[in-house]
């Protein structure tokens, strides 16, 4: 895995990009500067790397699209040794960005042969993080609470288990909708029955498996 001059100048391209889309959370910028994307990629593929579009990774999932990562990476609000959730491991490439950013990561995935590929190969990479393989719709309620969870996958409706998984202050990121377009919603746990809801743009996800997903 060789990580070149080249590779990194077109990360600071995309950068550029993510910064004129409307990404100013520096913490954010950095760790998409750092993460190598393209090791995330097949050498035939590397073109693809650092434009700014999802692109499959088998089993009918996405590498998502840089500034949709960005994007929820910045409504998340990270601070160094926030205890965040992860539902939707994929590829790994979003885990690895919250972990640049001083996250301790729990992730889950739900496809066993995706978890299987990142649970080996992100510490390949050198990063670190809490894999698990399953329903990530109900959460991972044996680790809660957690400061932050982020939903890399649509979903018909927010999930009342997350809510009940975060701590009080805790910030939910997650898509909600069809199965072809999604808006972004943020919950605020702001008491232990009250939560803030605010929403965002449009984007358009792969289907969140389980209980309180797609079933």
């Amino acid at each position: 895995m060789e990580d070149s001059y080249k590779h990194r100048g077109m990360r600071k391209a995309l950068v550029r990009t993510l910064k004129q889309k409307g990404i100013h959370d520096q913490k954010v910028l950095e760790a998409i500067n750092n993460v190598p994307r393209h090791f995330f990629f097949d050498n035939a593929l590397l073109p693809h790397a650092y434009q700014d579009k999802a692109f499959p990774i088998g089993e009918g999932q996405t590498i998502s699209q840089p500034y949709t990562v960005a994007f929820q990476s910045e409504k998340l609000e990270v601070a160094p040794g926030h205890k965040v959730l992860e539902v939707g491991t994929g590829s790994g490439y979003q885990a690895c960005i919250l972990l640049e950013m001083g996250a301790d990561v729990y992730t889950i995935e739900f496809n066993k042969i995706l978890y299987e590929r990142t649970r080996k190969f992100l510490p390949k990479m050198g990063y670190k993080a809490h894999f698990f393989h399953g329903d990530g719709s109900q959460g991972l309620p044996r680790h809660a609470p957690y400061d932050r969870i982020i939903v890399t996958a649509g979903a018909p409706s927010v999930p009342k288990s997350l809510i009940s998984q975060l701590a009080i202050g805790g910030i939910l990121i997650i898509p909600v909708g069809d199965s072809s377009t999604q808006q972004m919603i943020r919950i605020t746990r702001v008491g232990e029955k009250k939560v803030k809801k605010e929403t965002f743009d449009y984007f358009s996800f792969v289907p969140l498996k389980g209980e309180e997903g797609w079933k």
